[in-house]
């Protein structure tokens, strides 16, 4: 009793609701919560949930920009926990490029989260943050396990969505839609855990980080 927690823990995910932040603002891509049956009824509280896979917090599988790629359930669960970094690019503008990434002597086997200035909006904007494709070649040439980031989107402005194919051909897991705000840079236990569909090219994920008090 009154022990002090050895361990603090960030809830890293958007929250689900019919206001959120949506791809291109496109109001055919926000969640729809709609109550099927209630106590007013004589029955129990139930609601149907409906939205798009790439909507919130969620865990990118290559059938989404590969042709005959593979779908999310191919993921393995191990890749998306452990050992993770959080990388400050807050003061980084546009892009994310190779000379950004060099700094912070990332090793094979990370799982790196890129805290851009999306974080402190919560508003969708077309000039979001997004890692470049020359830094997508560089994490896929040091052989990391996860690239993680704050906007809904971790490219854009890219003809034929190179970052995503370079990160997917090499195996790097993409999880976009993170909430970094409150996090600060720095190391933790990093758990993401994707909805268990089959058969789909992503999945909407809770994600949280561990990390010392």
């Amino acid at each position: 009793m009154g022990e002090k927690p050895l361990s603090k823990l960030y809830d890293i995910s958007m929250t689900i609701h019919a206001d959120m932040p949506s791809w291109g603002n496109d109001p055919a891509k926000k969640p729809r919560i709609e109550n099927v049956q209630n106590h007013d009824q004589g029955q129990p509280h139930e609601s149907l949930l409906s939205q798009n896979l790439h909507t919130g917090t969620h865990v990118d599988a290559p059938l989404h920009m590969i042709a005959g790629g593979d779908t999310i359930e191919t993921i393995p669960l191990e890749q998306l926990v452990g050992p993770a970094r959080v990388l400050d690019l807050t003061h980084v503008e546009d892009s994310i490029a190779k000379a950004d990434l060099e700094p912070f002597a990332i090793r094979k086997g990370e799982r790196l989260l890129f805290k851009t200035s999306s974080s402190f909006s919560e508003e969708f904007r077309d000039d979001f943050v997004f890692l470049r494709e020359d830094g997508a070649r560089y994490l896929a040439e040091i052989g990391i396990r996860v690239a993680a980031i704050d906007a809904l989107g971790i490219e854009r402005s890219q003809e034929g969505y190179p970052t995503h194919r370079t990160l997917m051909k090499s195996g790097v897991v993409i999880v976009e839609g993170l909430r970094l705000k409150d996090v600060p840079a720095g190391n933790y236990w990093l758990v993401v855990a994707p909805l268990k569909l089959t058969g789909t090219e992503a999945a909407p994920a809770r994600a949280f980080l561990i990390g010392e008090e």
